[in-house]
């Protein structure tokens, strides 16, 4: 059954108008998935102390096209000169971190199988353990040595403020081979001749596996002391749960850190702040009470509070907040801490979906004084720099534009006698890919979003203005024509939907329209980059996305408006915002498609089973068994299901039968495509064989697209040329259906496997 139509539509033409057609400009040509390969993706910066560099990694596809390398850039602050590579990046190197005194700069590295010679069996090389370490690079220039040498590798690191020591994270049980061997009680492969070894796993807990990552129950990460003069290591905290996001006290005499200590740690979300005495080992709980659930644990310069995000479970469970705990564990108790941006609704931690752009999720950087925190989240599409005072909350937009700024890092400068925040950023717009840039922020309270500092357009508050220190895919896309979204707003049983057009190549009139879901429920599409819909608009069909009810961004409200509705109120959204294209002489109403990732797999299916408008439809990585999706993968159990239903599968089965998509599969007759990922482990691939099987048994027009060797991030971090081909066969889809009009399964692909 359709929606009813929406209440209300307004079209929302950008304020600058676009620039005049160049000749340039008019021989720019469209998009293509291969142009992938040749994106070059910074992540992570890091600025000096002085500000007067950053640091940052830059993602690039391998000759191979099979993976990617990643290579430590530097960048001068000023934009006086080009940044440049100063890793080798043979392989993957990241995480740089400017020693205090920035002379140093401290990374992980897996090169040590390329740079180093160290004799070992090949069957020993490909299990060994140990190939991520910190390695240091001078700051003057010359090579970088190897510092740590953990059995078991480094995750992490942080730089002590005096810079003698780091701070380690590692799953090592002992620091040396010998001794982790033997407090992990492993055993010498089998001899020659002999039987080998059981290779049987056994589980007590749940959360034993994570998408991407495979098994990672005895993978739990340990908080280590490393020597910077001499690589000695020092095991400081050890915990069942493990530990993460270790920050230093400003006097270097603490390490707070996260970490999960309740015994059934495998079936609550749940998660707490504690400190640690570096001298003597002694912890004490910063958050308390049953239900806490906080991390990314931030000291204030003075020592004595603790900023973290999070909140109280339930409560928080979709919405992170920014509290500030006392130091010295006075607050660790419930109903402990202060709340600090509870009264605005704002949410940093949201997740914008973009398959260029990586999310690094939430951050915080307090200034020198105390009195301002720094973060990012997103408000009406865009994802922009705030910052809140610890005093009483007070919170101050720091950019404008319509733009992404997937994560930062902040440096106190000098400036005029004052200090100023320098913050350097990795931006990019739904045009433009991410590059690195560096904002001179004004001081608080001299600017604002609706302040007369604003300057408009140029994505920055106040009379700074954003400078760009990178410019990695500046060639590329000086040969390419992407195409501007234009903004839609409906309003569907009363609440108002973003959403977004990207109009398609050549014409005008109604187009052929794919229709895009995204993935989570809880995350949300914006003023991000998404290639496979540049590709798709390139390629002669418009492409619509929207935000229907339940994704972040437009408070907790709009959030949770999903709980216990995952069909029928977001089908409502998604086809009263179609219906409007439909009615502006915008998209085709016998030439539309529907397609969508994980719960926007969800969503398609569902509502390709409610509603027979769609020439065409795929459905990825997608959800239509529910019980299933909470009895197996890395999200199996109770607590996500209990939030969002209020039930769990054992307890209500038939509840979870009927708002399962293959319950509605003998509905389907739009032809579909399901296509999934064999190792994906957040949703498995029996949710897309089950489908199958019921659709071909009905004799529909269905076809099953397995995708080997790669996980539920195929679109955004798998095999690159997976990844282009993934976007070849959702454009060789929808052309079939709706730009050449077939009515039966298009040929095969002629290269392809099994044959």
């Amino acid at each position: 059954m359709a929606a009813p139509p929406p209440d209300r539509t307004e079209t929302h033409v950008p304020d600058k108008p676009a620039a005049p057609a160049t000749r340039a400009s008019r021989i720019r040509r469209a998009p293509t998935p291969e142009d992938l390969y040749r994106l070059r993706v910074p992540t992570d910066p890091r600025l000096s102390r002085d500000g007067a560099f950053v640091a940052f990694v830059v993602q690039s596809v391998a000759p191979s096209f099979d993976g990617y390398r990643h290579a430590i850039w530097l960048a001068p602050t000023d934009g006086s000169r080009e940044a440049r590579q100063v890793t080798l990046g043979a392989k993957h190197d990241t995480h740089p971190r400017f020693s205090p005194d920035g002379h140093i700069v401290a990374f992980l590295s897996d090169r040590r199988s390329v740079v180093e010679e160290e004799p070992m069996p090949p069957e020993e090389a490909k299990r060994r353990e140990d190939g991520v370490q910190v390695h240091l690079l001078p700051g003057e220039g010359g090579e970088a040595r190897r510092l740590t040498d953990l059995p078991r590798g480094v995750n992490a690191f942080a730089w002590s403020p005096d810079g003698t020591q780091l701070a380690v994270l590692s799953a090592s049980r002992g620091a040396s081979r010998k001794d982790d061997a033997r407090l992990r009680g492993t055993l010498r492969p089998a001899e020659p001749g002999k039987p080998p070894l059981s290779d049987y796993r056994y589980f007590d807990r749940l959360a034993y596996q994570f998408n991407g990552a495979g098994f990672i129950a005895g993978h739990e990460a340990r908080l280590w002391i490393v020597d910077v003069a001499t690589g000695a290591a020092r095991l400081l905290v050890e915990t069942p749960g493990g530990v993460g996001d270790p920050a230093w006290s400003p006097d270097g005499r603490r390490i707070a850190f996260t970490v999960q200590r309740r015994r059934d740690r495998d079936l609550v979300w749940r998660s707490d702040i504690d400190v640690v005495d570096v001298r003597t080992a002694a912890r004490k709980t910063v958050t308390g009470g049953p239900d806490s659930l906080f991390f990314v644990p931030t000291w204030l310069p003075d020592g004595k509070s603790i900023a973290t995000v999070g909140g109280r479970f339930p409560a928080n469970a979709y919405r992170n907040d920014i509290w500030l705990f006392a130091a010295d564990g006075r607050d660790a108790r419930q109903g402990g801490g202060r709340n600090l941006s509870g009264e605005h609704d704002l949410m940093p931690g949201s997740a914008m979906n973009s398959d260029v752009a990586v999310g690094e999720g939430a951050a915080l950087v307090p200034s020198a004084d105390g009195a301002w925190i720094t973060f990012t989240a997103p408000i009406r599409g865009s994802y922009e720099l705030w910052r809140l005072a610890t005093t009483d909350g007070r919170v101050e937009r720091m950019t404008e534009d319509r733009h992404y700024i997937s994560t930062f890092d902040q440096v106190d400068v000098a400036a005029r006698g004052r200090a100023r925040a320098r913050i350097a950023m990795i931006r990019s717009t739904a045009t433009s890919a991410p590059e690195v840039q560096v904002l001179d922020a004004g001081a608080p309270g001299s600017g604002g979003a609706s302040g007369s500092g604003a300057a408009s357009g140029s994505g920055a508050v106040g009379s700074a203005a954003l400078r760009p220190v990178s410019h990695l895919n500046d060639a590329v896309m000086a040969e390419l024509e992407l195409r501007e979204p234009i903004e839609r707003r409906t309003t569907v049983d009363g609440r108002e939907i973003q959403g977004w057009l990207i109009p398609a190549a050549g014409g005008r009139g109604p187009k052929p329209t794919v229709t895009q879901i995204h993935g989570g429920p809880h995350t949300l599409y914006g003023w991000a980059p998404i290639w496979e819909f540049q590709v798709l608009a390139g390629h002669g069909m418009s492409v619509h996305y929207t935000n229907p009810r339940g994704s972040e961004g437009y408070g907790r409200d709009f959030n949770e408006a999903n709980l216990r509705d995952w069909g029928p109120g977001p089908m409502a959204d998604v086809l009263g915002s179609i219906d409007a294209l439909v009615s502006d002489r915008l998209a085709d109403p016998d030439r539309l498609g529907v397609t969508g990732g994980s719960y926007g797999g969800y969503l398609t299916t569902w509502i390709v089973g409610h509603d027979q408008r769609f020439r065409a439809a795929m459905t990825c990585r997608s959800v239509g068994d529910m019980a299933t999706l909470f009895l197996t993968g890395d999200i199996s159990g109770g607590e996500w299901a209990n939030v969002e239903f209020g039930r769990t599968p054992w307890e209500d089965p038939a509840y979870f039968h009927e708002i399962s998509p293959l319950s509605h599969a003998p509905n389907i007759r739009t032809p579909l495509l399901i296509q999934h990922s064999e190792k994906d482990i957040r949703t498995t691939i029996a949710q897309a064989e089950a489908l199958f099987t019921v659709l071909r048994s009905l004799r529909r027009p269905v076809r099953l697209l397995r995708v080997p060797d790669e996980t539920h991030e195929l679109t955004r971090s798998g095999t690159p040329f997976r990844r282009v081909e993934n976007m070849v066969q959702v454009r060789a889809w929808f052309e079939h259906f709706l730009l050449k009009g077939g009515r039966r399964l298009p040929p095969l692909p002629k290269v392809r496997a099994g044959r």
